[in-house]
């Protein structure tokens, strides 16, 4: 590990924090050098997106042309998103709630 430290600051949920804590406590480490830690692991098992990136592409592909062909997904009409109506929409539950 180098010398440099540069300092970060994050949020975490309340349960993030408590194992944060207990597992600094275990190990006699600070809770800084449990999350250097995890990043460590996380950085040797992290493959890099290159490698096998065509036939996992190729794998999606097959997958969506798949689920097109389910008989589910051909019922009914497309969603036609329109933007107009759905401002439309909620100036009348806007307008509802303030008049209720």
């Amino acid at each position: 590990m180098s010398d440099h430290m540069v300092r970060k600051q994050i949020y975490l949920p309340r349960r993030h924090n408590l194992t944060l804590k207990r597992l600094a406590k275990q190990r006699g480490v600070s809770e800084a050098e449990v999350i250097r830690q995890a990043l460590e692991r996380e950085a040797q098992v992290f493959v890099s997106p290159v490698q096998g990136s065509k036939q996992a592409l190729n794998n999606i592909i097959a997958y969506a042309r798949l689920l097109r062909r389910r008989p589910e997904s051909l019922k009914g009409e497309p969603y036609v998103f329109n933007r107009e109506q759905l401002y439309e929409e909620r100036q009348n539950r806007w307008s509802k709630s303030r008049r209720g």
